[in-house]
């Protein structure tokens, strides 16, 4: 091997490293506090929380790695954000178990849709600004906690807000991770963290046994699995395609789906492909070589890895923040997300009655049959937009 060939193998493992911890520092510190908001609002103890966190890392890590390996292109999974938002958001009241039961329904649906050409088909005609509106409609639920979080503990929410928002103009990839390191340093120097709080070591996963509620299946499993579908699978097999690849979509339903019904025990809620971060590793800056990026997969193995044998620590350091100054960093860590779902349900003018009223469904939060606001968002927009859609057509 020559120098320059030397040279050449040696940038292109520091770039795929480099995108590789970039992409991992950006998932996971943006929204690992929805994740654990999520884990305690269905009754998640330490441990189970802790479990479900690692359940999550060890699932990308595998996942990433075999359908990277098999078909030799970056094809980067993450759990799914908007699912942890509607967990959080429509929660309140679940059991443990029956919420578990709902993540096997929505990894089931997700296998099942990698099985069935038809149902995958149905699944992808869902109208984009309808998908859009049930998303927006969950984040916005979040993100109304960023004001009133800023009220109760203002010396530390609101130069939270200021250093997002300035990171945001000029550095926009690493405001979210920037502000929960911050966040994380104003705990400590307010003393949330007491000399007992936080312990190191390994994390082991703690099974258990999945409650099947139709009520939260249907509440929760359902609208898990097309927020997934809509918000994460759909653009991150886009986000494969603009990269020049074209990705095996039903194999890749097929293993994340099955990924979550069997980690749904141990507190995984949904593995999906990835979007924001694979965008970060599917391009040039990653490796000049296309055929050489699938190589990701294993620096991104061994870091989300060992992320999930660290889990229960991370648990720990966060559970110890104050409350407002999580809702407060989750919020803000959601406001790309929102801002990108209220553009999308905008997009197609003659789209925006069924988008808005989607939206303000699913915003609203009431509850039918004890079936949440996520799944009767989409029912009444789907209803008014086929409704609008026929009586064009018969018009015609």
């Amino acid at each position: 091997m020559t120098d320059a060939s030397l040279h050449s193998a040696r940038s292109g493992w520091f770039s795929l490293i480099s995108s590789t911890v970039t992409a991992v520092v950006v998932g996971f510190a943006s929204t690992i506090l929805v994740i654990m908001e999520a884990a305690r609002n269905v009754g998640a103890s330490p441990s189970q929380q802790a479990s479900w966190a690692a359940a999550l890392c060890f699932g990308m890590a595998i996942t990433s790695l075999f359908l990277s390996w098999r078909y030799k292109m970056p094809m980067i999974t993450a759990w799914s954000t908007p699912g942890a938002v509607l967990i959080a958001t429509s929660g309140s009241g679940i059991s443990y178990q029956n919420a578990l039961g709902a993540f096997v329904t929505a990894g089931v649906l997700m296998a099942v849709a990698g099985l069935i050409k038809p149902l995958e088909k149905a699944i992808e005609k869902i109208p984009a600004p309808v998908a859009a509106a049930m998303l927006a409609g969950v984040l916005l639920r979040y993100t109304l906690g960023v004001p009133g979080a800023a009220m109760a503990l203002p010396w530390a929410v609101l130069p939270l807000i200021v250093v997002f928002f300035a990171l945001r103009l000029s550095y926009p990839l690493f405001a979210v991770p920037v502000v929960v390191v911050a966040g994380v340093a104003i705990a400590g120097f307010s003393g949330s963290y007491a000399g007992d709080c936080c312990s190191f070591g390994i994390t082991t996963l703690e099974w258990t046994t999945p409650a099947f509620d139709w009520q939260t299946m249907l509440s929760i499993g359902v609208p898990l699995f097309l927020v997934t579908m809509a918000s994460q699978n759909l653009p991150g097999f886009a986000v494969l395609r603009a990269s020049g690849y074209q990705p095996p979509v039903q194999p890749a339903l097929l293993v994340t789906g099955a990924a979550s019904t069997l980690l749904a025990p141990f507190g995984s809620h949904a593995i999906n492909m990835a979007a924001i971060t694979a965008s970060i590793v599917t391009g040039p800056d990653c490796h000049p070589d296309p055929k050489k990026r699938w190589l990701v997969a294993w620096p991104y193995l061994v870091l989300y890895g060992l992320i999930g044998l660290m889990a229960a620590s991370f648990v720990q350091v966060l559970g110890a923040m104050p409350k407002d100054l999580v809702t407060a960093i989750a919020g803000l860590a959601l406001f790309s997300p929102l801002m990108g779902g209220i553009t999308a349900m905008m997009k197609e003018p003659r789209d925006i009655e069924s988008a808005l009223v989607t939206f303000l469904v699913t915003a609203s939060g009431l509850s039918i049959l004890g079936v949440g606001s996520a799944f009767w968002g989409l029912v009444a927009g789907l209803a008014l937009y086929g409704a609008r859609h026929l009586i064009q057509r018969n018009r015609r």
